[in-house]
């Protein structure tokens, strides 16, 4: 029987994921499995950089940092059904543990699904918990570091601005994190952060490398204090950023809108037999991402009547207007559309006559429509709702206390979503601080119709009891009989808003509830004897599984390593009196029972004739047949099944 890899307990190997995705685009500079880098070079010519004198930003420690993004976790999230809300139905999840451990985790699962990213990570101000990540294990760090392991020496506290790598520190941080981030988005994910003046320059360029140049939408000025902050030396602070950038921009036409005002709606002036609409935005693409070269499919030839009253992909009339996407340089361009999508929309635009004989085209813009979508939203972000008072106002109406420090308004990561999110897709967090994203998602959910969901990842900073300003949070702690943590206090933010739209919207059936898991060492037992425990440790080790776990621990360890969606539906049946886990409909079926009996292996065998699924993978505990002979017989039955993927831990 196959056995699983059970040694190291490992998250996706990005480096391995990295070399397969190279093999496919360039299999000529491969040679008896090792990358032929003059072949390489020969393959992208001109695109290699051999000298020293061109811009690269860096700093002490970066390539370290970046081996790091692609060092596997040894870790695993173990489930706590106990802190959460409607474990069995919810597609939403709260992850406590080191954001960098919990974004290698998820890479199998989560690979190129998330829609929309969004953090708002320690500013850099000298006042923020950062602590440095440790090169040899992870998870080992953080359990020391977050106060679950005796003393380890570990250094935990602020990154002050007296410090000697002040901003080194906080690139280190970031760096890692946001290069693994990257893989969970989808082609047409956008991310958004949120940053002060200290960082923002240090955070766009670790982006443009990261993302990529091209890929940069926004810097968004996000005024968050119409007043002015007038403790700031020269002029009062009004306003923080925003960074946007898109995973892919040639994967989207164009993002999300916000809602429109009153004021807005009086804009769409004109009227036809469709409704009332406004000129909206112009067919042809600009920028340098919409030049012909970029997107040749989207150059080809329109033509207007010679009156502009008519548009067409093909000439009508002998005096019909050619016109090509060019700018008034002369600069081939690329249509917004295909030439089938253009021809069933023809209706849908304004033709304007140009000064030169020619004519653009401009969409025409529909107040039904806008109603529903939203208008693009301005680049200087700013409305009255989002003010920082009332990311603060919402969190003591809801807790009763000021418990956490500057949390984002809720309206303000709500028309981000609207922005960024989609209406059906996932959305990530990775410092949900406040849990303010979630919030929003459950909102934006029960007001808009929409079906989002999300991972919010969290560490449970220890709250600081010498500190005032921490001293109703620790309190609230109290009275809830929770450790006194960050995350305790998301968590019940995140319940206390769910009952509250149960209790004031009860016709509403979508999803109101969050799965909690928490970042642990691996169930998976590695080698670790000492020389005076030698024969116990020998005898410890026959049980590959940690004594202290239980068996939807592992499960939801193999769901990690097999890359199945942590919310996916599992069924358990007793079959013969033993325990069995079907997982997405018979797609991975586990049995960590002892004694397996061949009852049970037929009953497997007949669950996989009942679901019909096109592949269904057995994994059972190495020591859980009675002997070899057992062993062997359950292999071949399951084969007799067409079950071919057996495995053992």
């Amino acid at each position: 029987m196959k056995k699983l890899e059970k040694a190291d307990g490992q998250s996706m190997d990005i480096v391995e994921s990295n070399i397969e995705q190279l093999k496919e685009l360039f299999p000529e500079v491969f040679a008896e499995g090792r990358i032929n880098f003059d072949r390489l070079q020969e393959v992208l010519g001109n695109y290699v950089v051999t000298d020293e004198d061109h811009y690269n930003f860096t700093w002490h420690g970066k390539r370290a940092a970046g081996r790091l993004a692609q060092t596997p976790s040894t870790g695993t999230l173990r489930p706590c059904p106990q802190e959460s809300v409607d474990w069995d139905t919810t597609q939403n999840l709260f992850i406590e543990g080191d954001n960098l451990e919990v974004l290698k985790l998820l890479q199998k699962s989560y690979h190129r699904q998330i829609k929309m990213i969004y953090i708002d990570p320690p500013y850099n101000t000298g006042n923020d918990f950062v602590y440095e990540d440790d090169f040899k294990d992870g998870v080992k760090n953080y359990l020391a570091v977050t106060g679950q392991l005796d003393d380890e020496g570990k250094k935990k506290g602020t990154n002050s601005s007296t410090a000697g790598r002040y901003h080194t520190n906080w690139l280190n941080m970031m760096y890692p994190r946001l290069k693994v981030a990257r893989n969970l988005l989808r082609n047409d994910g956008v991310i958004f952060i949120s940053i002060d003046d200290v960082e923002v320059e240090n955070l766009k360029k670790i982006c443009h490398e990261i993302f990529g140049e091209d890929n940069f939408v926004a810097c968004l000025p996000t005024v968050m204090n119409l007043k002015g902050n007038n403790d700031e030396f020269g002029f009062a602070g009004t306003h923080e950023y925003t960074l946007v950038y898109i995973k892919d921009v040639n994967s989207l036409e164009d993002l999300g809108g916000i809602p429109l005002t009153p004021e807005d709606e009086g804009e769409y002036d004109q009227v036809d037999t469709k409704g009332a609409y406004k000129k909206g935005a112009t067919l042809m693409r600009t920028g340098k991402a919409g030049a012909r070269e970029h997107r040749p499919k989207g150059y080809y030839p329109i033509y207007v009547s010679s009156d502009f009253s008519r548009m067409s992909l093909s000439r009508k009339s002998a005096d019909d207007i050619e016109v090509y996407p060019k700018t008034k340089k002369g600069k081939d361009m690329s249509w917004r559309r295909s030439p089938e999508t253009l021809q069933a929309s023809l209706d849908d635009f304004i033709i304007v006559p140009t000064k030169t004989g020619g004519a653009s085209f401009y969409k025409k813009q529909r107040l039904e429509e806008d109603r529903i979508n939203g208008k693009k939203p301005k680049s200087l972000f700013y409305k009255a709702e989002y003010s920082s008072g009332n990311g603060t106002e919402a969190v003591k109406n809801l807790l009763g206390e000021r418990v956490f420090s500057n949390p984002k308004p809720l309206e303000l990561i709500k028309d981000f979503v609207l922005v960024g999110g989609g209406n059906e897709e996932i959305i990530l967090d990775f410092f949900a601080g406040s849990a303010t994203t979630g919030h929003a998602i459950y909102e934006l959910n029960s007001s808009k119709e929409k079906k989002l969901k999300f991972i919010l990842v969290q560490l449970p900073e220890p709250l600081d009891p010498k500190d005032k300003e921490q001293k109703q949070a620790i309190d609230l702690c109290d009275q809830l009989g929770k450790p006194r943590n960050l995350a305790e206090l998301s968590k019940e933010r995140l319940r206390r808003v769910s009952k509250k739209i149960k209790e004031e919207n009860p016709l509403f059936g979508g999803d109101l509830g969050f799965k909690v898991f928490k970042l642990d060492t691996s169930n998976i037992k590695t080698w670790e004897a000492g020389f005076d425990t030698l024969k116990d440790d020998l005898i410890a080790a026959a049980d590959y599984i940690k004594q202290d776990r239980s068996s939807d621990d592992i499960v939801f360890e193999l769901l990690l390593k097999y890359g199945l969606d942590l919310t996916v539906p599992i069924e358990t049946r007793t079959i013969a009196g033993k325990k069995v886990y079907s997982i997405g409909m018979g797609a991975l079926v586990v049995c960590l029972d002892n004694d397996v009996p061949m009852e049970t292996i037929n009953g497997i065998g007949a669950l996989k004739e009942e679901l019909k699924p096109e592949i269904m993978r057995v994994v059972f505990k190495d020591s859980g047949f009675k002997d070899d002979v057992v062993k062997t017989n359950a292999l071949q039955t399951l084969k007799r099944f067409g079950i071919e993927d057996i495995k053992s831990l």
